[in-house]
């Protein structure tokens, strides 16, 4: 069953088709054809004999209607040899059907898979079939608003791809990109993404941008002060709830999951309470009452 992250990678190319070809572009310099259109394509790849193959996604550039190039976008988070005998099989299908040049990417989120997805599949005979592969490095650090804003997908890309990097000024810069960008879009977009951005970061970085004033920021809307003072009480919330648990288990032993679920499940106004009582009552029901 595909994960969640797994999904949440390949809505970003099923929003923006033309973000496929704007990384083969970019970062593995494809020379593709001038096309005017990006769209997506049925993803089954079926042959005549009774055999059905399913891609990821199948992304088609057009040029008045008529196929240019195609693309079959996969995005690999674990190794699975048997990936290498069907991608073979995705372009050679995909090729037959639409007359066209196509290639199949394979992105990744680490950096061991995208090591092992880059290896040439061997077919026999000495033929070779080798896929294009992009890891998070490789994923272009984008900070600049302006392109962010006109690219919203791949902001948040690249936001999720550098959110653990050791520069924790750049990564803030690069996620800061991504939630002015966000908030732009419809709100349903706008809180998927900016989720995704938050999500991403390292500790260090998460808590170095909540703790930040929307105010003095390019990005302030009444959406992003919003999301991030939300962000700011869920993180105390969070916090007050890890103390009152800990105070708990020293003083009444560890405690029942349903006990646990109703202290996460609790405002920060109820543990406040809570946290109070617990130097006096006499038994857990004392504090939870």
């Amino acid at each position: 069953m595909p994960s969640q992250l797994h999904e949440c990678l390949l809505l970003l190319f099923r929003n923006r088709p033309s973000l496929a070809a704007e990384l083969l572009r970019e970062v593995l310099q494809v020379e593709l054809p001038h096309y005017t259109e990006a769209r997506v394509e049925s993803a089954e790849l079926t042959q005549v004999q009774p055999a059905e193959y399913r891609a990821d996604l199948v992304i088609l550039l057009d040029a008045e209607q008529r196929p240019l190039f195609g693309i079959v976008v996969e995005v690999q988070l674990a190794p699975d040899e048997d990936k290498r005998f069907t991608w073979p099989v995705y372009a050679v299908d995909l090729r037959a059907r639409k007359r066209c040049p196509v290639c199949v990417l394979v992105f990744t989120a680490y950096e061991s898979v995208a090591r092992w997805a880059a290896k040439p599949i061997e077919l026999g005979a000495g033929n070779l079939f080798s896929p294009l592969v992009i890891g998070p490095s490789a994923v272009p650090a984008v900070i600049d608003p302006g392109r962010a804003s006109a690219e919203p997908e791949l902001a948040v890309l690249s936001a999720m791809a550098h959110g653990n990097d050791s520069d924790t000024d750049s990564v803030l810069r690069i996620a800061m990109a991504a939630m002015a960008a966000s908030v732009g879009l419809d709100p349903a977009r706008s809180m998927l993404y900016c989720d995704l951005v938050l999500a991403s970061l390292s500790d260090a970085a998460r808590k170095a941008l909540l703790a930040m004033d929307p105010a003095k920021y390019e990005f302030q809307s009444d959406f992003a002060q919003l999301y991030l003072s939300q962000g700011r009480a869920e993180g105390r919330t969070e916090g007050a709830a890890g103390v009152l648990i800990k105070q708990l288990t020293l003083k009444f032993g560890p405690l029942s999951q349903a006990h646990s679920d109703r202290i996460h499940s609790a405002s920060l106004e109820e543990l406040d309470v809570w946290t109070e009582r617990v130097l006096t009552a006499a038994a857990l029901v004392d504090v939870l009452r």
